[in-house]
């Protein structure tokens, strides 16, 4: 196994091929002399102006071409610019990705119930094959059973005091006053309810986790825009003052996976399971229960060795291609892409599979649901607009167990490398 050192001579012998060690610190000094490229022009407001200017300067000062301009900013992405206002500064265009769709993907859920056409958008050859061929296995054998088990979008501003005896004091007071942050919280929002206020003492500072519900958006900026309400009540209210604040202090797990959310829920948690009969498995799979049993054990000890938050294939695959193809917060496919995979063989060669996911960020209104594109994909699903977006998690986790059922299939019948061979470099 080569070590760090062995790693550190490679890159060393790449930076100094052909270089002196002078030329490439000269080369890394800070440039106060060449005079810097002109400044995109930033805007509050999407207009034609701007873009025009904008494109300007690429064309003089960056690769982009004529044709690259085009490509962007061609005449639908120029007619429908208002529609992207709210969701993108310095506007320059849109960008077209390959959509598939997979379906249909039957669910037996609390929210969820029926089958569902899924659009995913990606890049990556074999993704959306793989993920269809977990979702027929899922249909034919007469779907996933879904639930949601949790809600709650969190914010955690910070205090810092004089004394740890003032950050208890702080904690005690807000304990007390809950009911009145609250109502100053939910003044900001129609649909966000403050459901709880956990504080977490560090010395003399204090975490204070804000956990809402958020209706049937994915609910970002909505606990942002109460948290600092909060916030501003605390500063008002409270007969113990911080020393300084922030109204978020990296202890909500947001855009990153943590600890603390995968043991208890951020957005929602949502869990999916099916019961397959082997002689399924080995006709749609072309492999055995017990041999995906066996894989699925040795994968949970290789992630319990590395280290990562939960055990599972590739989350992140599906969801990073769903949340592309319906307005989603494609960022928060770092914390929504954690969880679990379970496989047990059950009696009669069954084999018993699960997922569950905690970290589910996603909407079916508001942020970028309302794109043009977007809404098209949501429409496909069926999703599209208020009171879905509990329907939407729990497909989220069937559309998860279908991929991992796919992949763990293709490495357990060796035609991992194979699906991406035919799939990718076998086209012409």
């Amino acid at each position: 196994m080569p070590s760090a050192f062995d790693a550190a001579k490679r890159m060393i012998a790449a930076m100094m091929a052909g270089r002196s060690t002078e030329e490439i610190a000269q080369q890394s000094r800070p440039d106060t002399t060449t005079p810097l490229k002109p400044w995109i022009r930033p805007a509050k407001r999407l207009e034609p102006t701007f873009t025009a200017a904008n494109w300007k300067t690429l064309l003089a000062n960056s690769g982009a071409t004529e044709a690259d301009k085009a490509e962007l900013y061609d005449a639908k992405a120029q007619e429908q610019l208002e529609r992207y206002e709210h969701n993108v500064e310095n506007y320059i265009g849109t960008l077209r990705l390959p959509v598939g769709v997979i379906g249909p993907l039957r669910v037996n859920g609390i929210f969820a119930k029926g089958d569902f056409y899924v659009p995913l958008a990606t890049s990556e050859a074999a993704l959306v094959a793989s993920y269809g061929r977990g979702a027929r296995l899922i249909s034919s054998v007469g779907g996933a059973t879904t639930g949601t088990l949790a809600e709650g979008v969190h914010r955690s501003p910070g205090f810092a005091f004089a004394s740890t005896t003032d950050a208890g004091l702080f904690v005690a007071w807000v304990c007390m006053n809950f009911e009145m942050l609250k109502e100053a919280a939910e003044k900001t929002t129609r649909h966000g309810k403050l459901v709880e206020l956990s504080p977490h003492v560090e010395g003399d500072h204090v975490y204070l986790v804000c956990s809402y519900t958020t209706g049937d958006a994915a609910g970002q900026n909505m606990v942002t825009i109460a948290t600092e309400r909060v916030c501003a009540a605390i500063l008002e209210h409270s007969p113990v003052k911080p020393l300084y604040w922030f109204v978020e202090a990296n202890f909500s797990g947001d855009k990153k996976a943590s600890a603390m959310s995968f043991v208890g829920v951020r957005g929602r948690k949502v869990t999916a399971s099916v019961e397959l009969p082997g002689e399924e498995i080995a006709k749609q799979l072309h492999t055995t229960p017990k041999r995906m049993e066996d894989y699925w054990r040795m994968s949970a000890l290789g992630g319990v060795m590395s280290g990562s938050i939960g055990v599972q294939g590739h989350y992140a695959n599906g969801l990073a291609a769903l949340y592309l193809a319906t307005g989603q917060d494609a960022a928060c496919v770092a914390e929504s892409a954690v969880g679990v995979t379970r496989m047990e063989l059950r009696e009669g060669n069954r084999l018993f599979v699960s997922v569950t996911l905690p970290n589910i960020i996603a909407g079916t209104v508001g942020g970028g649901t309302g794109l043009p594109t977007q809404s098209a994909g949501l429409n496909i699903m069926g999703l599209k607009g208020a009171g879905k977006a509990r329907v939407f998690g729990e497909v989220c986790a069937a559309l998860c167990l279908a991929g991992e059922l796919s992949i763990i299939a293709a490495l357990c019948a060796h035609e991992f490398a194979s699906a991406h061979k035919n799939l990718a470099r076998g086209k012409a």
